[in-house]
Parts: C-alpha cells; sequence; structure tokens
C-alpha cells in the first residue's frame, strides 16, 4: 500500500456527502491526514446544515465541479460509457466489485481503491482532469480545494495547461 492510503482514504471521505458520519469522524481525520487540516478544520466549524448547503451548492447543481472523473475527459458523449466500463474492469482485476449507488469513477471511489489496493493508476490516468477540478475548486474559493491540492500532490504532474 502506497505511503498516501491513509490520505486517500481521508480525501474520499470527505468528498462525500457531509452526513453525520463524517462530522464524527473529522477528529480522527485531522490527526491521520494533516495534508487535509484546511477542509478538516472548515468542516468542523461549519454548521451541519450549512456544509451540506455548500457540498450540493459546489458538486450538486453543474458539471464544473464534477467529481466524475470520466467526464473530464469524455463530457457527456458516448465515450464516456466505454471509460465507465474500464473503471469497473480495474476494479474487477483487482477483485473488487463495483456495487454502489455511484457511477465508478466518482472521485471519493477511486480514491477508496486507490487506498485499499495501492493502484494509483486511475488517479494518474485521470490527473489533467483532477487538475482542472483542483483549480476550478481552487477559483470558486471553497475548502474542499484543499483535498485536491492534497491528493494531487502525491500525483506526477499533470500534462495540461489549459484550464476548461
Amino acid at each position: 500500500m502506497p505511503s498516501d492510503a491513509v490520505l486517500y482514504q481521508a480525501a474520499a471521505l470527505c468528498l462525500t456527502y457531509p452526513d453525520a458520519d463524517l462530522i464524527a469522524r473529522l477528529p480522527l481525520l485531522r490527526e491521520a491526514a494533516p495534508q487535509l487540516r484546511t477542509f478538516t478544520d472548515h468542516a468542523a466549524i461549519t454548521p451541519p446544515r450549512e456544509l451540506a448547503a455548500h457540498y450540493a451548492e459546489v458538486f450538486d447543481f453543474k458539471n464544473r465541479h464534477s467529481l466524475y472523473l470520466s467526464w473530464w475527459h469524455d463530457g457527456d458523449t458516448r465515450r464516456r460509457g466505454m471509460s465507465l466500463v474500464r473503471f469497473k474492469d480495474v476494479y474487477r482485476a483487482h477483485g473488487l466489485e463495483f456495487s454502489v449507488e455511484e457511477l465508478p469513477d466518482f472521485l471519493p471511489a477511486v480514491l477508496e481503491f486507490t487506498a485499499r489496493t495501492g493502484d494509483t493508476s486511475l488517479l494518474t490516468e485521470y490527473r489533467d482532469g483532477l487538475e482542472r477540478l483542483r483549480i476550478r475548486l481552487t477559483d470558486y474559493g471553497t475548502p474542499y480545494a484543499a483535498v485536491l491540492d492534497a491528493v494531487c500532490a502525491t500525483l506526477p504532474t499533470a500534462h495540461t495547461g489549459v484550464r476548461p
């Protein structure tokens, strides 16, 4: 397992809908992944309803901040279906079946997969999209940008210089 496994697992939790479980885990996340303290400190002092509303505002209303990695590469095209199959194939190659409600390219699921298996290939393959998401979150001024900052810092440099 890579030394970043704890960071990837913590980042996965931070990028899911902020429910009571996340709120309860914030002290543990803060200590386990100090790279995420900007986000965990913000989440700890923000009222839960406000935190949930902010999550929905940032991630649910537009693809501008999509947490679906294939969207950054394929957009809403037919090619995206093949990309989603590829994610499932990579999970299956590690003996894992993807059976949650989300699509297999959902960033928290990919981060959890990476933490469990040590296989960073999906994050590396979609590094350009992660960087574009990171830039957009930074420009938007959300604490979620710090989570992407920490994840991107563990990966090889992105090849894109274009801001979508």
